[in-house]
């Protein structure tokens, strides 16, 4: 690939080795065509059409946070329709359990072709392709009559949960500048969590079937909204379409910007991948490739083994066990803090750093597990009075509401954003799949067990939690290293 001016396309590089995208035509540069139609009819410069063709990296961001809602709507979906979906279809404790947790399997199928298909359709193309059975699946339970139509409903959201997962964080942190990398990239965490917030206040006013009805409007308006974005410019540069991914950077940083530096930055780090066009399996053991891969995947594995989706999928059965009488307003609460701290969050990491927040993060979730597991520890085994419950009530709820902001200020939001910056160009589409994987993995682990875990012992659960977050902080301490206010490229050089 010759590393110079802008004036390369993808079909003067046949024999260059690079791979070409499945999709030619997928490449996101609406706006090149439009110019190329404007200038023939009117004669319009295309410096003119790239002013007039200007799209923020924030409008782009908005726009692809659409996926994590429907994540975060999947995520919250289960907790204010456990009994009346037990109630309507007869179902067991372990019958709805399984529903919940089958998204994540999907969701792991979803994980596994994620990197290819933002590989080699791109990622536009790949939100457009997961946003089709996240439609499909949001139907088919709320039509479902029985068992078999909700476990089918769940396992196809969760293929598009997979894909989205891996793909927007992705996309993002390819499209922002450099100095808005982190709170962009937040925007993933923060859709997140709006989707269970919406899913919780939703789920206290309208029947379930109509809940999984409005489930389907984040992908419904994601797809017509992809048309309006342009495609990652890293993904463009490394298919080679080289006149596509300049356009694409311009109209992304606008036109007074100056981009030569970033396209060098760009065409060095791409080359540099290219020049070998698989990594085989025992190069893993490099440590450029190993340093990142082990820090992208165990952060993702510990953002759950936290205890985090436990806690929000059946966070209305915890508070009634913690004596709550109206545990839907409570979970409600807490969804809403959830959102405000991650809207903290993503003003706070351009400026505090990752590694800072993450080191918060974590040692405020392991005193707050730690409480609300003595809590309950209490609760079940001291004589019951109404002043003794009704302080270790309250102590839980604080407890519980101190592990949700403090979960927000890092382990929510940070675990996807360093694992899109940190893991190097030739290894992303294997690497991020297999982050993800693992990601979901652990949240089908997690799930699947809350509920019969809660059913043994609240205590014991939240102990279990408390240790991997101790664990958690331990290991951000000794490995995770500081990515703000470096580019892509100089953190995936830093390992070499």
């Amino acid at each position: 690939m010759n590393g110079g001016g802008g004036d390369e396309s993808g079909s003067d590089h046949e024999g260059s080795g690079t791979r070409k995208p499945l999709l030619l035509k997928n490449t996101g540069s609406w706006y090149r065509m439009v110019g190329s139609s404007s200038r023939q009819i009117v004669g319009a410069s295309s410096m003119a059409v790239l002013r007039e063709s200007h799209v923020s990296a924030l409008l782009c961001t908005l726009i692809v946070a659409l996926g994590p809602i429907q994540f975060g709507f999947t995520c919250g979906f289960s907790s204010p329709t456990q009994d009346a979906m037990i109630r309507d279809l007869g179902l067991s404790i372990s019958q709805f359990s399984a529903f919940g947790s089958l998204s994540n399997v999907g969701a792991m199928v979803g994980a596994i072709a994620s990197g290819q298909m933002a590989e080699h359709i791109g990622r536009k193309g790949s939100l457009m392709i997961a946003a089709i059975p996240n439609i499909i699946g949001w139907l088919a339970i709320s039509f479902a009559n029985d068992s078999s139509f909700l476990y089918m409903g769940r396992l196809l959201e969760g293929f598009g949960v997979g894909v989205i997962s891996y793909t927007v964080p992705v996309y993002i942190a390819e499209i922002s500048p450099q100095s808005t990398r982190g709170a962009l990239g937040s925007v993933n965490q923060l859709s997140i969590t709006l989707g269970i917030f919406l899913a919780y206040v939703l789920g206290m006013f309208v029947p379930w079937r109509l809940l999984a009805v409005l489930g389907t409007l984040p992908c419904t308006l994601l797809i017509p909204g992809l048309f309006f974005i342009p495609e990652s410019p890293r993904w463009l540069a490394k298919m080679n379409l080289m006149d596509d991914f300049e356009t694409s950077l311009q109209v992304l940083r606008g036109f007074e910007t100056d981009i030569t530096a970033e396209v060098n930055d760009i065409k060095r780090a791409v080359e540099s991948a290219n020049k070998k066009a698989t990594v085989r399996f025992q190069e893993l053991n490099q440590k450029k490739y190993r340093t990142p891969l082990l820090i992208g995947t165990g952060l993702l594995v510990l953002q759950n083994l936290c205890g985090i989706n436990g806690i929000l999928f059946y966070a209305s059965r915890i508070f009634r066990a913690a004596g709550f009488t109206n545990s839907d307003l409570a979970t409600c609460a807490l969804g809403a803090i959830q959102v405000l701290a991650t809207g903290v969050t993503t003003s706070l990491l351009d400026k505090a750093g990752r590694r800072m927040l993450l080191i918060i993060s974590t040692a405020g979730t392991t005193l707050s597990l730690l409480a609300v597991s003595v809590a309950f520890f209490l609760k079940d085994n001291l004589p019951h009075d109404s002043h003794s419950d009704y302080i270790l009530s309250m102590v839980s709820l604080v407890a519980l509401v101190a592990y949700i902001i403090t979960f927000s200020f890092g382990m929510g939001a940070i675990p996807w954003l360093i694992m899109s910056e940190i893991l190097p160009v030739g290894i992303k589409s294997f690497a991020g799949s297999f982050a993800t994987l693992a990601n979901m993995l652990t949240s089908f682990g997690v799930t699947m067990t809350a509920n019969l875990l809660l059913s043994w012992s609240a205590g014991g659960t939240f102990a279990s939690y408390m240790v991997v977050s101790a664990f958690a902080l331990v290991f951000v301490i000794l490995w995770v290293p500081e990515t703000k206010g470096r580019t892509l490229e100089e953190i995936q050089w830093s390992f070499r």
